[in-house]
């Protein structure tokens, strides 16, 4: 999910600097729900594994 997130952020960023406001705007705004999605993903399988070891 990480690699989506940071794949939309390259194409936020190629299609800024053509020019291209929309889709930039749109690419980033998915990168960033993304990003967030894996970190909360992430912090759950954190806690549940410390919690499954103890």
């Amino acid at each position: 999910m990480l690699y989506y997130a940071l794949l939309f952020l390259v194409v936020a960023l190629i299609a800024g600097v053509l020019g291209f406001g929309g889709i930039a705007g749109a690419s980033a705004g998915i990168a960033k729900i993304l990003f967030f999605v894996f970190v909360v993903l992430f912090l759950i399988s954190l806690v549940s594994r410390f919690f499954r070891s103890a």
